[in-house]
């Protein structure tokens, strides 16, 4: 059970209209994390600067390596809705997100999503030298960033505890569906 309920558009405010048209009109639809942070418009557009940096992060990684990163991390956060929905993204390509097949390459992405997630302290000099062997500093720059809103967003769902949306429940992980873990 949500902690915060999501707006509903029948019982919104004007103003709450208008940003729910303004979510509904940018991303075609108002998920449950979306209806949730439309309570606060500008918390909304925090969260939501996450499109950018993913337009800015996916001519560099492309869609698979991408869709893995949010995945690592989201796992790695146990964020219900997040790492649902990325394995809704993986599943969809033809992919297993349980046994993915990685290269060098997508091990140091996926390392440096699972661990700044943990402890971005913890980003050693070997793992950086691998990521700056493969990117610019400005890709880094950019990925670290999109890596810190999807964190963000994962922080979001879990405190307030924002359900799953209904078309990511065939998705979800058995272990999340019978309750061990919330995400």
């Amino acid at each position: 059970m949500p902690r915060i309920e999501p707006l509903e558009y029948q019982t919104a405010t004007p103003d709450e209209h208008a940003t729910l048209d303004w979510i509904a009109g940018r991303w075609g639809r108002t998920t449950n994390m979306k209806r949730t942070l439309a309570r606060s418009p500008i918390a909304l557009r925090a969260l939501m600067e996450w499109y950018p940096l993913h337009d800015a992060v996916l001519p560099v990684l492309g869609e698979r390596l991408t869709a893995i990163f949010c995945h690592a991390i989201s796992s790695q956060s146990d964020c219900l809705i997040c790492s649902t929905y990325f394995r809704r993204e993986l599943i969809d390509a033809g992919e297993n997100p349980d046994a993915l097949v990685l290269d060098d390459r997508e091990r140091a992405v996926v390392a440096f999503g699972r661990q700044i997630t943990t402890d971005a302290n913890g980003v050693d000099d070997a793992l950086y030298a691998r990521l700056a062997a493969l990117f610019t500093p400005e890709q880094i720059v950019e990925l670290t960033a999109f890596g810190a809103l999807m964190i963000a967003t994962n922080v979001f769902n879990n405190a307030l505890r924002v359900d799953l949306d209904d078309d990511l429940q065939r998705y979800r992980l058995p272990r999340v569906a019978d309750g061990a873990a919330h995400g």
